[in-house]
């Protein structure tokens, strides 16, 4: 509490507003994971009396059920609010989840709070470090040889500009190849330095006057502070997608497996779809204009995205991060000794 409490005064001196947001979110998510442990801690011996029958308990389990764990023998150490030593099922029936089974959520809802805020902070230092990559694209608008090409008065042919050449080439008339193209291209120089120029002097066109000066880098940094602050919480869609995975993990269907390529698969689409956005933003600038004067601009709108709704994208990299999150808690907490032997205590 004291370490975060100092983190937020230094981001209120540094004036990061949405970095102080963004952890007080953390801070709101901390405080929900208490109240599970506490709620937990108060109701495991009232959940530990809920009988079901024996053949229901011994279905869908997420390993193989050993003989000690099908006489019900061997249910190891006991944590949390204890099991009064003269309840029992009666015959043919058994607990529904016993204290251990709920220490195991107690410590799995920990570890998989963790390991989301840590992902979250690293993928914001991945983005931060990506940006500063564009510090010297930012300085370089200021120099002559830019103010020079990006002339107005200057006219040039449309398919002479840096910008429509990378992106709008045979192979941009296929919709099919143009995805394809753009797959292969997240993974080498996702945003040129052409790019990001062209870019920022639509946005300029788009909400600024003509000639303002701007620092466009200085607004992305801006932008993804405010998105942190969406992709560090766990919302209720999330934990419902957690208890779908926990609930269909299944010993001998290998659904955790493919649980943890459904983050993978939806980093790549997402990647795929933002360079087929610009792509695309080239390929209308070549039907539109012959002929422009200065840089190309560039006009993005919500019908380039996904059903028109730009603000998936952000949702989907939540969800990819928190089932990153989720798969590799599964995993580490499945790996430890806090599993209890691997066995299927119920």
């Amino acid at each position: 509490e004291g370490i975060l409490h100092h983190l937020g005064q230094w981001f209120s001196k540094r004036k990061k507003k949405a970095l102080f947001d963004a952890l007080e979110k953390v801070k709101s998510e901390l405080m929900t994971l208490g109240f599970i442990s506490l709620l937990l801690t108060v109701t495991a011996r009232y959940i530990s009396r809920i009988c079901i029958p024996a053949g229901a308990a011994h279905t869908m389990l997420p390993c193989k059920l050993s003989r000690s764990s099908e006489h019900g023998e061997g249910h190891g150490r006991r944590h949390l609010s204890e099991e009064p030593a003269n309840f029992s099922c009666p015959k043919g029936m058994v607990s529904l989840v016993s204290t251990d089974g709920l220490h195991q959520l107690h410590i799995f809802v920990f570890f998989l709070a963790v390991f989301h805020v840590t992902f979250s902070a690293i993928t914001m230092s991945l983005g931060r470090a990506k940006t500063r990559i564009w510090k010297e694209w930012e300085k370089d608008t200021s120099s002559i040889t830019y103010e020079f090409s990006a002339d107005p008065s200057k006219f040039r042919l449309t398919h002479q500009t840096s910008f429509v050449r990378q992106h709008a080439s045979c192979w941009s008339k296929s919709t099919i190849m143009l995805y394809v193209v753009s797959f292969f291209r997240q993974f080498f120089r996702s945003v040129r330095r052409t790019d990001y120029l062209t870019l920022r002097h639509g946005f300029i066109a788009a909400h600024l006057s003509p000639g303002t000066r701007f620092n466009f880098r200085k607004y992305i940094k801006r932008s993804l502070q405010d998105d942190f602050k969406t992709v560090v919480g766990i919302s209720p869609p999330l934990w419902a997608s957690a208890l779908a995975v926990m609930l269909f993990n299944v010993h001998g269907w290998h659904n955790l497996f493919w649980f943890s390529t459904i983050p993978l698969v939806v980093i790549l689409a997402i990647g795929t779809k933002l360079q087929a956005i610009i792509a695309r933003m080239a390929v209308e600038i070549t039907e539109k204009h012959t002929v422009i004067q200065g840089m190309p601009v560039v006009k993005l709108s919500d019908e380039h995205f996904w059903f028109g709704k730009p603000h998936m994208v952000l949702h989907l990299i939540h969800f990819a991060l928190f089932q990153v999150s989720l798969s590799t808690g599964l995993n580490y907490f499945e790996k430890t000794d806090l599993h209890l032997d691997l066995n299927c205590v119920h």
